[in-house]
């Protein structure tokens, strides 16, 4: 398999982490907050199964520096080499782990490229340890979700003569900003919302400095202040620290770059104030603020800071457009200093949505001779009377989506769309309602103007259906729902809007799902995989199966709950697509040799083997209109 860790950036909060462990010393220490993310640079490997643990090197950046490592899977040989000081000690420390509490084999990690410059305030370290951590759990089937990878990363770290901070591991998470919370021994990772594209650029300053000093004279404040420069180190560290990133998180969700440029000056100058004093040899840094108050830097940026323990080690500045970028590079290069480019990605909201409605409804035959079934009327919540699709298209305008593209089977099935969407009522029948019902009339056609029609003249499936869609969606996420399913969320958030919140946060193919009895598994699409966080609502999806006969199920594809109850999930009926499902799906079909049917779950399988897919446990209910016991008790119940 191939892999790739990246290096990190702490954005904001560095030494937070190791100042808000010692809260379990202290009580009334705040917990420390980072902003940290993964950079475009990083280590990419290939790893397979192997009787030893190994790690070679094909990667052109380190062919003269390289020489090839293999030990024995032997707990106390690794061990003795975590302990060496060499590149491979982090390796081997991971290993060690693994071997100790994981019954594994050997693996066989071989280094293809290695973008991430070491000794940089990067973290090169902590993606190794990332990397070995995560071949072990796919290649041996663990189960571990990324906070398991990270914290394995961590201890293996530890093994070293490394003092790691929990932090550095955030490059689990790939390139993307991320929250994280240390309260002690506990830490929490919250990844965040980017409104807009926001222009990075770091820089090793190519002089010296002495992490593990200024890293001692710290640690001297704590558990306890003792004195008033003291003080000001908790306070910069605890409750200053945790108002400057709420402010961050508000700046990066709102897409406001400006703020976020002027909070990176009040960072650095905060830190000057209250924490370089207790290390002043390492902390005065004078090349770093030499260069952050370079005038000319200052007219390609919003602001700048130091990174990580901070001193004359790397520095990062927020650039006012790709253009400025592109000049910060140039310079930075021109005065002696190694930039590297970091661009961290607007997550394009979800704007569009499909419904397929092509089916002929078979099952409800013969109803279906006069009607489709996704305009059978059910009474909705609100008292009215409404078709199932009209609910459906209310739903996702209450969810922020724009436009709404319906696979239909022919062009003959657009009439009784126009003429309910597009079609004013005549005067005699409008003037006969009141005036809550003519003010809905109006929702009706408004609605209808934001309805686009596709066309699957060809029955090849469900996956094929969707992919009818590909123009309109034109490589932007989309969200799925089904034309014969309604949702009941629990909540005052739609069930819709619950799951595009959640792609917002992880900007992965997303699948909302249910916990079903097993006895019924055989009639459902089944996903298994591992919790990603603490309530148990976003799943990690490792295994997608369709209609599994319950024994199979029982055995490999049961999701264990924090309560020790296994449970079955299902698909609940709503999806959010990328552009590389509809890649997928549309290679399937050019590959399609007119047996069976192109399956979307097919082509989901694949694509979450390539970038993985989320599981997403939303606080609702659904409601299947696909047959005769299940539109009655849709009927009855909804």
């Amino acid at each position: 398999m191939n892999l790739f860790v990246p290096g990190r950036l702490c954005l904001f909060g560095e030494h937070s982490d190791w100042a808000g462990k010692y809260r379990t010393m202290n009580a009334d220490i705040v917990p420390g907050m980072a902003i940290v993310t993964g950079v475009e640079q990083g280590i990419e490997a290939t790893a397979e199964a192997s009787e030893r643990f190994e790690v070679t090197c094909s990667a052109p950046e380190l062919t003269e520096l390289w020489h090839d490592f293999s030990c024995d899977m032997d707990s106390a040989k690794l061990k003795e080499i975590a302990r060496s000081g060499n590149f491979f000690a982090y390796c081997a420390g991971v290993a060690s782990y693994m071997m100790e509490w994981y019954n594994v084999g050997g693996v066989k990690i071989n280094i293809t490229s290695m973008t991430l410059p070491m000794k940089s305030g990067l973290s090169s370290s902590a993606a190794i340890c990332v990397l070995v951590a995560r071949a072990f759990n796919l290649l041996y089937n663990l189960n571990l979700n990324t906070m398991g990878e990270m914290n394995i990363a961590y201890v293996g770290e530890l093994r070293t003569s490394s003092r790691c901070g929990r932090l550095d591991q955030a490059c689990a998470f790939g390139v993307k900003p991320v929250l994280m919370t240390f309260d002690g021994e506990e830490m929490d990772v919250q990844p965040l919302n980017v409104r807009k594209d926001l222009y990075w650029v770091f820089a090793d300053l190519c002089a010296e400095k002495d992490t593990i000093r200024i890293l001692a004279d710290l640690n001297k404040g704590y558990p306890f202040a003792s004195d008033e420069k003291e003080r000001n180190e908790h306070w910069a560290l605890g409750e200053g620290n945790r108002e400057l990133i709420n402010r961050a998180v508000e700046y990066i969700a709102n897409g406001d770059a400006e703020k976020l440029g002027m909070l990176m000056r009040e960072a650095q100058n905060t830190f000057d104030e209250k924490i370089a004093p207790l290390c002043p040899k390492e902390l005065t840094a004078p090349k770093l603020h030499k260069i952050l108050s370079d005038e000319y830097i200052q007219t390609l940026t919003w602001g700048g800071k130091g990174v990580g323990s901070q001193g004359d080690g790397s520095i990062q500045f927020l650039a006012k457009d790709k253009v400025c970028q592109d000049r910060l590079i140039s310079y930075l290069t021109e005065i002696g200093l190694r930039p590297y480019k970091l661009t961290i990605k607007a997550v394009h909201s979800v704007r569009k949505a499909i419904i397929p409605v092509a089916g002929f409804g078979t099952r409800l035959y013969p109803a279906t001779r006069c009607l489709k079934k996704d305009f059978f009327p059910i009474v909705d919540k609100d008292g009215l009377v409404k078709p199932v699709i009209m609910i459906l298209l209310e739903e996702l305008i209450n969810s922020g989506i724009e436009e709404i593209c319906l696979v239909l089977g022919s062009e003959e099935e657009r009439k009784q769309y126009k003429e309910f969407f597009e079609t004013r009522l005549s005067s005699e029948h409008f003037n006969k309602l009141n005036a809550a019902a003519q003010e809905y009339e109006n929702k009706i056609l408004n609605i209808g103007k934001r309805l686009r029609y596709v066309y699957q003249k060809e029955k090849l499936g469900f996956g094929h259906a969707v992919y009818q869609c590909n123009e309109f969606v034109n490589g932007d996420p989309v969200i799925l729902l089904l034309g014969d399913t309604l949702y009941h969320s629990f909540s005052n958030k739609p069930c819709a809007l619950q799951l595009i919140e959640a792609y917002e946060k992880y900007n992965k193919p997303m699948i909302s799902i249910h916990d079903i009895p097993l006895a019924v598994v055989s009639h459902y699409g089944v996903v298994s995989g591992i919790w990603e966080n603490k309530e148990e609502t976003l799943l990690n999806m490792t295994t997608f199966c369709e209609k599994p006969k319950a024994a199979f199920a029982e055995e490999h594809l049961g999701v264990k709950t924090k309560d020790g109850i296994t449970k079955y999930f299902s698909v609940f009926g709503q999806y959010i697509l990328t552009s590389e499902v509809f890649e997928q799906l549309g290679e399937n079909i050019r590959n399609y040799n007119g047996t069976g049917e192109v399956e979307l779950t097919t082509a989901l399988e694949q694509v979450r083997n390539k970038v993985g897919m989320i599981g997403v446990r939303l606080n609702g209910k659904m409601y299947d209109m696909g047959n005769v016991n299940a539109f009655r008790k849709t009927i009855a119940e909804y």
